[in-house]
């Protein structure tokens, strides 16, 4: 049996309102809001009794979704959000967008913080990295031609 589809990528945020904000503004569609917990929830996670607020965003064609998750208990024990960009393991997401200088525009009005520079990849790409809400590593990608 073949993958389906990837279904989301999760972000564990201190934030949560932040964090969506900063996501619509991007131009992620606003799905819900709910509190997962449970004993099943922390049978799935392996974190036992655990209690965390999550937030569902969409990208406009429908086909991605980030789950924003803020853990409630049991406490977040670790944080990666200052690791370098050649850190191993999962370490950010990149977005396809229209225009790069204007998406950096309105992402510095919620505190973006460009990371290097943008540069242009051969006629292909112009890209970039910012830290996002709580320092969040997030990649911005715009298609030339």
């Amino acid at each position: 049996m073949a993958i389906k589809r990837m279904d989301n990528v999760g972000i564990v945020v201190d934030d949560l309102g932040g964090a969506i904000d900063f996501f619509r503004e991007l131009g992620l569609e606003f799905e819900g809001r709910a509190t997962i917990e449970g004993e099943w929830a922390g049978r799935v996670t392996g974190l036992g009794d655990q209690r965390v607020e999550i937030a569902m965003m969409r990208t406009p064609d429908g086909h991605s979704r980030l789950e924003l998750s803020r853990f409630l208990a049991p406490p977040v024990v670790a944080d990666h959000r200052n690791a370098p960009v050649n850190a191993l393991g999962y370490l950010r997401v990149m977005f396809t967008v229209d225009d790069i200088d204007e998406t950096l525009a309105r992402l510095r009005s919620r505190g973006a913080q460009l990371v290097g520079e943008v540069v242009r990849y051969e006629d292909a790409y112009r890209l970039c990295y910012i830290r996002g809400p709580g320092g969040l590593l997030i990649g911005l990608a715009q298609e030339l031609g």
